[in-house]
């Protein structure tokens, strides 16, 4: 695929609109100076009090897909995470029922869910013991959620562009992968997209 960028404006269009999308997503992405007291999100939570990675082992195969997006999904984000709602609003349409909590620090709760270092993207969700770390599609999660692995959770590392919430304007997907966090923090290729 070739593309063409003699025109200039489309060129500037596309570089801003993903400008824009990594600016508001990475905003979440840093722990704030640690001079500053933090300031209150617009719906308080605290991280979960014991990290995923220790969760018990998973319940057996459920019966259909309904059963597999019954639990509830719980997503945490920086306030300001625009393509993080985009990922939340994917994944209601796909089915599962979400619950949004803001923080103003992602790193403690990227730590308590473990998630590996360098594999983490802007938003971090829970479900059934596992966590999803980033741009995930909801038919991997779901696949997950049926196969139920001996595994932390998945991740799509950093923000690729046309993944869920991540969509740009001309339908582009450039090529990822969804890997699978195993219990000792190492990872495999769980999945790919764009190719």
């Amino acid at each position: 695929m070739t593309l063409d960028f003699t025109n200039g404006r489309t060129m500037m269009t596309l570089l801003l609109g993903a400008a824009t999308a990594l600016a508001a997503c990475s905003a979440g992405s840093t722990p704030p100076p640690s001079s500053s007291a933090g300031t209150p999100s617009t719906q308080p939570a605290a991280p979960s009090t014991a990290p995923l990675a220790s969760a018990p082992a998973h319940s057996p195969l459920p019966a259909s897909d309904a059963d597999a997006i019954g639990a509830l999904m719980v997503v945490h984000k920086h306030p300001s995470c625009g393509c993080c709602v985009l990922w939340v609003d994917h994944m209601r349409d796909a089915g599962f029922s979400v619950e949004v909590r803001d923080h103003e620090d992602m790193g403690p709760i990227k730590q308590g869910a473990g998630v590996p270092y360098a594999k983490g993207s802007c938003h971090t969700a829970e479900i059934d013991g596992y966590f999803i770390e980033g741009h995930v599609p909801a038919a991997d999660v779901k696949r997950l959620l049926a196969e139920r692995p001996d595994a932390r959770g998945l991740t799509v590392p950093g923000m690729p562009a046309g993944s869920p919430g991540m969509e740009m304007p001309d339908g582009t997907v450039h090529p990822y992968s969804v890997e699978l966090v195993h219990r000792d923090g190492s990872t495999s290729e769980y999945a790919r997209h764009g190719e």
